[in-house]
């Protein structure tokens, strides 16, 4: 979890390097981010079953993984994947890759190659890398852990649509059209580069300003 005085520390960080941020601020009010504790290996889990799905549709499928398992839907433990198989998890609506990468988490976590203590101690590049590396794990889902599992305060997701739509909403000059112009990789860096050290809650309020849903962001 964060602590709360590090977050209202990040947001008088924020507000007084950016007045886009500072408005944010002031409309969505103290941030909650890193508010409970999120078991690294669920969040994996979820994030696994959730790629490429409307929120609708996750939700759905883990409901059935859940009842498959005889697990609580938001605590996925690796011995609860002891007698599936990925026909069995297939049959919840998973892709075959999708059931293969559980199952691949569940075993790494029962035989110790998943450690998330191990993993909290790196830094956030190293457990990037480590995150990335593991089966259907990407750079967006390592940021997205790094954030919501591992309570990171100064990461920020080039590849998270939402934020960059987010982004150029707020930060790009008008078209021609009157629709804000698409930001490429080196604007959006620039605008980025005051919120450090703070640019996990930083997207914190990006992501409020496009789902005001605050269980999503806790």
């Amino acid at each position: 979890m964060i602590p709360s005085q590090t977050l209202r520390t990040a947001e008088a960080h924020l507000a007084a390097a950016d007045p886009v941020m500072a408005r944010l601020i002031a409309h969505f009010g103290p941030s909650t981010l890193g508010g409970r504790h999120r078991d690294p290996f669920h969040v994996l889990c979820a994030s696994i079953i959730g790629q490429q799905l409307s929120t609708k549709a996750a939700d759905t499928i883990q409901k059935r993984v859940a009842t498959l398992l005889d697990a609580p839907m938001d605590c996925f433990e690796h011995h609860h994947f002891g007698s599936a198989t990925q026909e069995s998890l297939r049959a919840c609506g998973l892709s075959n890759a999708k059931a293969k990468w559980l199952l691949e988490l569940a075993s790494r976590r029962a035989d110790g190659r998943f450690d998330a203590a191990l993993l909290a101690a790196m830094d956030d590049a190293a457990l990037t890398v480590e995150l990335d590396a593991l089966p259907g794990i990407g750079l967006w889902t390592a940021e997205m852990m790094l954030i919501f599992a591992f309570d990171r305060i100064d990461v920020f997701s080039m590849g998270d649509v939402g934020l960059r739509n987010a982004i150029n909403k707020l930060y790009a000059p008008p078209g021609r059209d009157g629709k804000p112009k698409k930001l490429d990789e080196k604007k959006t860096l620039k605008i980025t580069r005051p919120w450090a050290p703070y640019r996990s809650v930083a997207c914190w309020y990006l992501w409020r300003g496009i789902d005001g849903d605050i269980g999503t962001w806790t």
